[in-house]
């Protein structure tokens, strides 16, 4: 799914950025395997069909894109989707485990764009003294 997504944004020349429960599979923090892969982008919206899947192609703001095609647009729209009541310090545990160093520096210099109760959480994964 990833791979037809990644052409068709090649195609118009536009970004992509994982969306939803997509994103949150991708980092491993949902077991759910999405029928609809979701992907916010700043090309033209769009639907592809493939035999029972899908792949969802949504325009959205530059804000929303800033991040795109970075590890912290992918938490960022992971956060979002699985909403704060669902963010705990296992959760936060789970995260911090797939993310390198790189990856946590990363988080820090793109918490601008995030909003604030999802910038937070970005501070956390990426503080040292809390691993």
């Amino acid at each position: 799914m990833d791979d037809i997504a990644r052409a068709l944004a090649g195609r118009d020349a536009s970004r992509l950025q994982p969306s939803g429960a997509h994103a949150a599979n991708v980092l491993g923090l949902s077991d759910q395997v999405p029928v609809r892969a979701v992907y916010l982008t700043d090309g033209r919206s769009r639907t592809v069909q493939i035999g029972k899947r899908t792949v969802v192609l949504k325009k959205t703001t530059p804000r929303n894109m800033a991040t795109a095609g970075r590890i912290s647009g992918t938490v960022i729209q992971a956060l979002r989707w699985l909403g704060l009541r669902h963010v705990d310090d296992q959760l936060i545990a789970k995260l911090r485990r797939r993310l390198s160093e790189s990856d946590r520096k990363q988080l820090l210099a793109d918490t601008r764009f995030a909003p604030a109760w999802i910038a937070g959480v970005m501070r956390r994964l990426a503080d040292e003294a809390e691993r």
